[in-house]
């Protein structure tokens, strides 16, 4: 591994230096066809949700065009992560390009804060459909599907442009190495030349609102849908209500779960490892579960993938 320390061959270096999972050249190589083959299962996987949806008939409603966007959203989270953490596994360098790092930077969170906006739709979605059920196909039209679909990817897009720009805008020295499996933001900021404030002010507050206010509309949310279900006299009624949002229910738990432990526990020693054992698990881990999560849960769902897979 070749790494630069002092500012006289700083110059000659182009990029980052991800370190990643620091273990033996057998490791490695273990963990290359371990992630290997969980990017594959993962794009299989959220693949066959989206071919469902797409050649199933009775699945062409807003709850499952919406579950076929996510698994799509999903397919891109875990790509703009795994490919380059799998040549970093097989490579000596462990170097990264200044343009690869930001737009690994940009993406990964783009898509984390379309996610959040998914999500949320998603609960919202559920909301009307058990505790507005007959006006839910009046309010939830094809065009307002349509439209909630188009807002999410546009506002999660939009959300870390300007500060991701000015972050990529500074000049960093030193070793230039970054103790993760992908670009973070804050051992970023601590390789610049010059501290910037306001930078790292705007970052630390624009970073989290999404998660944390989605994340109240979605217990609100749940809320009502909870209250709803309970006013429902029999007890059939109330599983059938309750089964419709579980899946949803599990994949928020599992994405926000992770989240809430990166953002709201305090720091520790170790702070490096949790920060790359808690991203592994929500950039990595969930989209991987999510089918499973969705297919088991859901009854038409599971009726499409077996017509589809022929079984």
């Amino acid at each position: 591994m070749k790494i630069f320390n002092s500012p006289s061959n700083s110059s000659t270096f182009t990029g980052f230096i991800l370190l990643g999972f620091p273990c033996p050249r057998e490791g490695q190589i273990l963990l290359f066809v371990l992630f290997t083959v969980v990017y594959l299962l993962t794009l299989m996987g959220n693949g066959s949700i989206i071919c469902a949806v797409h050649w199933d008939q009775r699945l062409h409603a807003p709850m499952y065009i919406l579950l076929a966007n996510f698994s799509f959203l999903e397919i891109c989270y875990v790509t703009s992560t795994v490919p380059s953490m799998l040549a970093n596994f097989l490579s000596d360098t462990k170097i990264i390009s200044f343009s690869g790092c930001f737009l690994q930077f940009y993406f990964f969170f783009s898509l984390g804060s379309t996610e959040c906006f998914f999500l949320a739709v998603m609960a919202f979605d559920r909301y009307l459909a058990i505790c507005r059920p007959l006006r839910y196909p009046t309010i939830m039209t094809r065009r307002l599907c349509t439209n909630l679909v188009v807002n999410c990817w546009v506002l999660g897009f939009i959300w870390f442009l300007i500060p991701i720009v000015n972050i990529s805008q500074m000049s960093f020295c030193g070793s230039r190495i970054i103790d993760h499996f992908l670009c973070d933001p804050a051992p970023l900021l601590t390789l610049t030349c010059k501290k910037g404030p306001v930078i790292e002010l705007v970052f630390s507050v624009l970073s989290p609102l999404p998660v944390f206010m989605l994340f109240l509309f979605i217990v609100g949310s749940y809320a009502l849908v909870v209250r709803a279900v309970l006013r429902v006299p029999s007890a059939a009624g109330r599983r059938k209500a309750f089964s419709t949002c579980g899946s949803h229910l599990a994949v928020v738990s599992l994405f926000y779960g992770s989240v809430l432990v990166m953002y709201g526990s305090p720091p520790s020693k170790n702070e490096a490892g949790k920060q790359k054992t808690v991203t592994l698990f929500y950039s990595v881990v969930t989209p991987l579960l999510n089918p499973v999560i969705y297919s088991l849960r859901n009854k038409d769902m599971r009726k499409a993938l077996k017509k589809f897979w022929g079984t």
